[in-house]
Parts: C-alpha cells; structure tokens; sequence
C-alpha cells in the first residue's frame, strides 16, 4: 500500500503583510496624483523637457546617495520608526512643492524628498522579506505592488481630475494622504514587527553582506534587471509619457493621466499571477518572459501615432512590467534569506532603480528632444532587454529548487 502525504494547509499571508498592502495602496495614490501633474507643472516655470526630466532624476539621485544611510539607520532604530520618519519627510516636502515658486525649489523640494522615499522604501521590503514565510514570499510580494499599483490606477485618474482645478492641488492632496499613512501604521505595525525568539537549538539568522550577495549571479541579475526597471518605469516613463501624450499625440493634459493608470492596470493584472507562479516553479521563468515583453512593450511605445494603440502598447507593456517584480524581489528576498537582516544587500538593489531613475529621464529626455520620442523609448527598451539576458544565465533561487552554490 502507497503511503500519500496529507496536503499541506496553505499559508496564510501575516497580519503586517496586508498592514503594509493597505499602506503601499494608500502611498501609491497620492503618488499617482502627482506623477501626471509633475512634468506638466515644472514645464510652467518656462524650463525644456530635459529640465523636466531633471526634477525626476533629482527624486531619485537624492535616493541613490541615501540609500546606505537609510540600510543603516534601519538596522540601529528599527523599520517603523524609519518608514513613518520616511513619509513625513516625504509629506513635508510634497506639500511645499505647491508653494513653489521657483524652478530651483522644486529642484530642492523633490530631492528632499527622495531621503524620504528611500527610507521608507528600504524599511517597507526589509519587513516584507523577513516577515514573509519563503514558500509565499513571491505571493507576498506580488500582493505588496499590487495594492501599490492598484493606487497607481486610481492615483493618476484623480490627479487628472485635480489639475483641471490647479497644477497645486495633486501635492497638497498627496501630502495629507502620507500623514494618514503614518497615523494608521504608527497604530496597526507598533509592537508588531519584531521576529520571534528562535527555539532553543536553532541557528540564528546571520546578516547578509552586500559583497556576500554580490557573489552571486542572480543577484547581479537582480541588480540590472532594477536598473532597468527605474530606467524604464520610474524614470523615462513618468518623465517623458506625460509630455508625449500632449506633444507629440495632441491629447489634453488630463489623458496623460489615463496612459499612466492603462500601464498600472497591466502591471496588477500580472503581479499576483506572477507572485504565486514565481512560488510554484521558480523565480526564474516569470522574470524571462517579463522582461522580454516589457522591452518589445516599451522599445515600440514612441512610434506609435494613434491615440488609442497607444493604450494598447502601455498595456502590454504594463502586463511585462507586472510579470517581472514579484519573483525579482523575491529573489533578492531568497538570496538575503529568512529572518536574515540585508539592509546593505537591500539598499544596493535599490540603488541599482534609482540609478536607473537618474539616467532615464536625462538620457531619453535629451535623445527625445534632438531626435524624437520614438528613439527614446527604444533605447529605454534595449536596457531592459540587457536584464533579459542576464537573467538568462542566472541561477534558480526558490529555495526547493535551488541548486546548492559551490
């Protein structure tokens, strides 16, 4: 007689998981009312597009140099306390944004506001990846951009609406929403984010170093597939869609908004099929054929002249996006491993978007103001088909189908 195992209940996502789901929900609209606004409202102070993008790279510059400070700071005073010092950071200088009234204080202001960002950033994944069991941390993962996303969709399409009252009012909205984020996360996470004792006998967790993990190859595959994500997504696209939909497509400023939210619905309508396949047969396969249909998505999306394909490409392009951030992060959440600290490990492969960030509005912002869009989007799409193909040669991470490094 064939002995059968018993099935194995499934695990349940942790209360502070969907804490931080609600959280990430709640940032991503208020971030998806300024994003369409942003471009449009620097370009009132009589600046070019490269200026614009300017503003975009400052956000993330000012994250890239904080990044190891805030890895840092985590590790001495705690996650919660860095990710609500983090959105007041933000809040603040969001809301001064709106009194603005020089090209220079929107400089300043954003990039005050990327030490915020990065902050919060760090702290939020570092507590997702040690409070997610292994065999869900791709679901985990997934649920966290989604509600990120899904305020993404509903962010963008209120901000349309807002700038038809003022180019001012999306911050001042945006500022209000992060300090509500703090109140309910200072009340739902306190006491809550600490791991419990290990049982007598077992081996502690040990930190991971970033010069540990940057031996390996799926971690470096990591590193330039986020690269290319805050090249293509969180930089060029925020900086340059906004400007091509009025100028190139002759669409009104409040369609802009409608582009950025179709992409944020592509990406949701991937990120929790992606998160629970990355769980089931690896993190590797998902991130392949991401990859590959964000670049096509991305490559073809300034060549495009009808208003409507135009949807059509930033939806695909939003399905490839979705596909590729749950197993990326569960990856480095694998190669940091359970209950481990990797704030280094963590700040690095966030310095590898925002370093994106800063070199795709400048670099695909100068190319599309001496030759076109279309250029622009395409070289944007090469870098991510350049994460493909490390990520071709990388090495399987979940942990069940991993194969012991040498």
């Amino acid at each position: 007689m064939v002995e059968v195992d018993a099935p194995r209940a499934p695990v349940r996502l942790p209360r502070e998981i969907w804490v931080l789901v609600g959280a990430s929900f709640m940032i991503a609209i208020g971030f998806g009312l300024v994003a369409p606004t942003l471009p449009i409202f620097v370009r009132s102070f009589d600046v070019g597009i490269t200026a614009a993008g300017l503003v975009i790279s400052a956000f993330a510059l000012a994250r890239l140099v904080f990044a190891p400070s805030s890895g840092w700071l985590v590790s001495r005073i705690g996650e919660l306390r860095v990710f609500n010092a983090g959105l007041l950071i933000v809040a603040v200088s969001t809301a001064a944004m709106a009194f603005a009234g020089e090209y220079w204080h929107l400089l300043a202001l954003r990039a005050f506001g990327g030490i915020g960002s990065t902050m919060f950033t760090i702290s939020a994944v570092s507590l997702l990846i040690r409070l997610s069991p292994p065999e869900i941390r791709g679901r985990a993962s997934g649920m966290w951009a989604t509600g990120f996303l899904l305020g993404n969709i509903v962010g963008p399409l209120a901000g349309g609406g807002l700038v038809a009252i003022s180019l001012r009012a999306p911050f001042l909205v945006y500022a209000a929403v992060l300090v509500l984020v703090v109140m309910i996360s200072a009340v739902l996470l306190r006491g809550r984010t600490d791991l419990p004792a290990p049982a007598p006998g077992a081996v502690p967790a040990v930190a991971v170093t970033f010069r540990e993990a940057l031996g390996h190859r799926t971690y470096r595959a990591a590193l330039v597939a986020n690269f290319g994500v805050g090249w293509a997504v969180f930089g060029a696209r925020v900086a340059l869609v906004p400007l091509l939909v009025v100028e190139a497509l002759g669409q009104p400023e409040a369609w802009s908004g409608i582009a950025l939210a179709v992409f944020a619905a592509g990406n949701a309508a991937t990120l929790v099929v992606s998160g629970r396949f990355a769980d089931r047969f690896g993190r590797k396969p998902p991130m392949l054929l991401g990859l590959a249909v964000a670049a096509v998505g991305t490559g073809v999306l300034g060549f495009v002249t009808d208003p409507v394909a135009f949807l059509v490409v930033s939806l695909v392009a939003g399905l490839g996006s979705g596909l590729v951030n749950p197993p990326l992060q569960a990856a480095v959440g694998d190669v940091i491993g359970s209950g481990g600290r990797g704030g280094t490990v963590l700040a690095g492969f966030q310095m590898a978007s925002d370093l994106g960030a800063i070199l795709g509005p400048v670099l695909a912002g100068g190319l599309a103001e001496l030759v076109g869009y279309g250029p622009a989007f395409a070289i944007t799409g090469g870098v991510l088909a350049v994460g493909w193909l490390f990520w071709l040669r990388a090495p399987e991470t979940l942990p069940r189908l991993a194969i012991p490094r040498r």
